[in-house]
């Protein structure tokens, strides 16, 4: 991919400008409370920013036109399913998470359904998540190795360094600074470019011609197929990490709802330019990768201005999404397993020493504490998981190169949705129906189910079988409270 000099200056300009933003910001977080949910004080701008600035990523700008390329429109169907989850959160879910003042959702069901059931859930949400930011990787890979002609490797660990810039040291409040910047170059520039592609694509005959059936229609292709990766996306929405940390740093429970509409209304458009240029780009230039559709497009068919600030937004999309997915994952490990343990040995030993205060085995000057020398600091711990995400989808994306972006979107938001889901709901909307063990059970048998359907090549969408185990698992306790 041919890349101009002063294109590459405008991409990295535009990129540092939104990080040193970002970077900025941290100056003021100095605990793990600041650094996880922004002290509890944002307001809907950065609340929005910070949900907007995540589930914008590789899927939804890179990963749309990729999948437009080939199958026309329908490939708009991630984003308007990422907008519509978000709605739904707003009216549903948004204030009842927020009024319980924690953290993390594992906390939230553990708070419902007992400890074991919450660590469970931490482990499975953190491996749903970490195959979304694979999804954001893979295209990022692939444009930094190819602005700078370097291999893949090196692009992989120069993303590792950016994406940690993003998020290492200001945790969510960077992430909702980052994201506001970051959408309102996107917004902007996508438009435009949105435009011109479909422009071009009437205003030549050739191109025109080429275009395949049933490419500007949303129902091309298979209808099941369609619906079953828009519920996919709608439910992962409502059971993921990353957005209800944003949900849980608002204000108060009215902010978290308005700005959960407000990041519906910033997020579902985004779609619509990308595959715009998807769809010109399959039909006037085939010979391109799909996954380098947009990056091409706006590099040798827009302005050089436009073209460099559109293309630093998209890799801002892409690190931005990376780091607020990290973030998640790096909050629920330090603190519903990590902060849990280490709380639990703390109190072990206290009781061991209290049974026996002439017992030489236990020093309590041994016993980690804050002002401890060999102290490790949760703030320290989270930000050490979060770098070490990062690394880990990096390099999962560097090991799958050519695989399609939106199927790792659409397999984390599976599986984290099949287990998560109605236990959550029930949890919220039924509190005290459901049993610790049923729902505990219904986690396991429904997140086994979904990963047994991918890799036995079973027909059908994973979410729905995992989603039909955890109702087989609930109901019937339901039915029996009732």
């Amino acid at each position: 991919m041919d890349i101009s000099l002063f294109q590459l200056v405008v991409i990295c300009a535009t990129i540092a400008v939104v990080l040193g933003f970002g970077i900025r910001a941290a100056r003021s977080v100095h605990s793990t409370k600041g650094f996880s949910v922004g002290g509890r004080s944002a307001g809907v701008p950065l609340v929005a920013g910070g949900i907007a600035g995540t589930c914008v990523g590789g899927g939804a700008t890179v990963g749309t036109a990729q999948l437009a390329a080939t199958v026309g429109l329908s490939a708009w169907w991630f984003t308007i399913g990422s907008g519509v989850g978000l709605i739904i959160m707003g009216l549903f879910y948004a204030k009842p998470l927020r009024r319980t003042a924690l953290e993390t959702i594992p906390q939230f069901l553990a708070q419902n359904f007992g400890l074991t059931c919450g660590v469970f859930s931490s482990i499975v949400s953190s491996i749903g998540i970490l195959f979304s930011a694979v999804a954001s990787c893979l295209p990022a890979i692939y444009i930094i190795a190819a602005i700078f002609g370097i291999p893949f490797l090196p692009a992989t660990v120069l993303l590792i360094l950016t994406v940690a810039a993003y998020a290492f040291f200001g945790g969510m409040k960077s992430a909702g600074v980052g994201g506001i910047l970051k959408m309102i170059v996107i917004w902007i520039t996508m438009a435009i470019a949105g435009v011109m592609a479909a422009h071009s694509l009437f205003a030549d005959p050739a191109v025109a011609a080429a275009l395949p059936e049933g490419a500007f229609s949303l129902l091309h292709g298979d209808m099941s197929h369609i619906l079953a990766n828009f519920s996919s996306v709608v439910i992962g929405m409502l059971c993921t990490q990353s957005y209800i940390q944003a949900i849980f740093s608002a204000s108060n429970p009215r902010t978290a709802s308005v700005a959960a509409f407000t990041a519906a209304l910033i997020s579902l458009p985004v779609g619509l330019p990308c595959a715009m240029v998807g769809i010109y780009m399959g039909a006037a230039h085939p010979e391109i990768m799909p996954i380098l559709s947009l990056p091409v497009y706006l590099l040798t068919e827009q302005p050089a201005l436009l073209g460099g600030i559109a293309m630093g937004g998209i890799m801002l999309s892409l690190i931005g999404s990376i780091a607020g997915l990290s973030l998640g994952i790096g909050t629920m490990l330090s603190r519903d397993i990590f902060h849990r343990a280490r709380v639990t040995l703390r109190a072990r030993k206290i009781h061991k020493l209290a049974e026996d205060p002439e017992s030489q085995v236990i020093d309590i000057t041994e016993i980690p504490t804050p002002n401890h020398p060999y102290h490790l600091s949760e703030l320290a711990v989270t930000r050490l998981i979060v770098l070490l995400t990062i690394t880990l989808a990096a390099f999962i994306a560097l090991a799958n190169e050519g695989s399609q972006v939106l199927f790792w979107n659409f397999l984390s938001m599976a599986l984290r949705s099949g287990g998560i889901f109605l236990p959550l709901s029930f949890a919220i909307f039924a509190p005290g129906t459901i049993t610790a063990m049923s729902a505990t059970l219904s986690m396991a048998l429904s997140t086994v189910a979904a990963l047994a359907t991918v890799f036995l090549g079973a027909a059908g969408n994973p979410l729905f079988f995992g989603l039909a185990v955890s109702a087989l698992c609930l109901i019937p306790c339901w039915l029996r409270h009732r």
